[in-house]
């Protein structure tokens, strides 16, 4: 489940206002540069950029992402097309012609549909790469004769689409649509990573739709037409760094895509979640390895959960990282209880009740953590009925992402193998929280939780299948 847009419109829009302002404020006002500024401003620049997207896909090729060689190649796209509209410029190189029009006005729509084409299945995979360089070689060929033919003879390439014309605002409404869904994407996947290269992605993203109106509404007389490719330069140069800071990590870009999942922030809780969280994981494993082990698989549950219940990005994050931390105050109790071979006698059973209480404190006094985290590492053993601890509270006093944690953590302390006790098996763990459904846990959250382990075993029976057809195959 992915973030309401009437919640992600507002972050949008505030990315928005800057370029809109602009645009809004100066847009309209007449300029009149010599027409070199537009030939090396724009076209000799845009030769560079071009260069710097072909790398950009080389790259991505080398290191088998196919999403990145999807967005490099729209890139080069792009500033190949920018090229050839500023080359074209009257009076430089070629008199009055068709090109400068036509290839200004397909810059952003075309580039947007290749980008888009990051997000579909079939382009997900390695193997696909080929097909992406041939469909991209194709493209680029169709480039260069369509400057060839303009430059031999600019009678041949019509001045479309004319400013504010039909055609003109057809794609300004396909430009805006395709962007828009980027942008989204984008920033639902920043919601969860809290990156700042993730959210470059975002305002790149922002700068690229703006660009679109100086494009295709205003003429080369307009202050706003100039400032669109001024948008346009900087939104590549953002997304395209964005895409190099991935790579040379050794990391896959997936802002524009937005598959990211929130099990995968868990697995990779450094990358995604911080160095802090990661250190008191390190801390955890070193004091009870089984107490982290369980920490991990806990997490990962709960955000299976929590995207199936439709928790907003941002409360997946929370959910993630309150998911890894919430036994983190058993720091604070002695190894020797904790892993004591055998059940705890009343005594020690009151220290670990501790925990909760401790965690909060620890995470508090660390700063850096919000207090939806902190509550969750509080309250992740209350239960619905009261009968919870270490405050007691009970129904509309917790929310959904606790409920979601405390049958995550019922159920995998149950399934897990203890040295005083075997483990239950599952369907006894379910068993026990349909029982207690309704009173000590929230139905929506055990019916979630029999749905993604079905779907854990769906996948389970389906891999075996892929191998063989694999193996098959090759």
């Amino acid at each position: 489940m992915r973030r309401p847009l009437g919640s992600i419109l507002p972050i949008l829009a505030t990315c928005a206002l800057l370029p809109v302002g602009l645009l809004v404020a100066f847009g309209d006002r007449m300029v009149m540069p010599p027409m070199w500024v537009h030939f090396y401003g724009v076209g000799v620049s845009a030769l560079v950029a071009t260069a710097a997207a072909v790398v950009i896909t080389i790259a991505g090729a080398r290191a088998a992402d196919t999403r990145t060689v999807i967005v490099g190649g729209a890139f080069s796209l792009m500033a190949a097309l920018l090229a050839v509209h500023g080359l074209s410029t009257p009076g430089m190189l070629i008199g009055n012609n068709g090109l400068i029009a036509v290839t200004g006005a397909a810059t952003l729509p075309a580039g947007g549909i290749v980008m888009a084409l990051s997000a579909l299945p079939q382009f997900a995979s390695a193997r696909s790469i080929p097909r992406v360089i041939a469909i991209q070689v194709t493209l680029a060929v169709a480039i260069v004769v369509l400057s060839i033919v303009g430059a031999v003879d600019p009678s041949l390439v019509p001045g479309v689409p004319s400013p504010k014309s039909a055609p003109a605002l057809a794609l300004f409404a396909i430009g805006l649509c395709v962007y828009g869904a980027l942008a989204v994407r984008a920033l639902n996947t920043f919601l969860l990573t809290r990156r700042a290269a993730d959210f470059a992605v975002v305002v790149g993203v922002v700068l690229l739709a703006c660009a679109l109106y100086g494009a295709l509404i205003l003429s080369f007389v307009d202050l706003g037409w100039w400032l669109g490719h001024i948008f346009e330069f900087v939104g590549l140069a953002v997304v395209g760094a964005s895409l190099v800071f991935d790579l040379r990590r050794g990391r896959r870009s997936r802002a524009l895509v937005g598959d990211l999942r929130a099990a995968e922030i868990v697995a990779s809780e450094e990358a995604y979640l911080g160095s802090r969280v990661r250190a008191l994981m390190v801390r955890l494993a070193e004091k009870d390895t089984s107490t982290e082990e369980h920490t991990r698989r806990v997490a990962a549950l709960a955000v299976e959960i929590g995207e199936q219940l439709g928790l907003s990005p941002s409360r997946l994050r929370s959910l993630a990282i309150g998911g890894l931390l919430h036994d983190i105050g058993k720091l604070s109790i002695a190894a020797s209880i904790l892993q004591k071979p055998g059940p705890l006698d009343d005594f020690e059973f009151a220290i670990v009740k501790l925990h909760p209480d401790r965690g909060r404190e620890l995470l508090s006094e660390l700063g850096g953590f919000d207090e939806s985290v902190r509550r969750l590492v509080l309250d992740h053993h209350e239960r619905l009925d009261g009968t919870g601890y270490p405050r007691g509270i009970s129904g509309n006093d917790l929310d959904l992402a606790t409920r979601i944690l405390s049958v995550c953590d019922v159920y995998d302390a149950l399934v897990s193998q203890r040295v005083y006790r075997a483990a239950w098996t599952r369907e006894q763990a379910l068993e026990l929280l349909r029982d207690e459904s309704g009173t000590a846990f929230d139905p929506r959250c055990v019916t979630a939780l029999e749905n993604v382990l079905a779907e854990h075993d769906a996948t389970t029976s389906r891999a075996p299948s892929l191998a063989l057809v694999a193996q098959a195959a090759s």
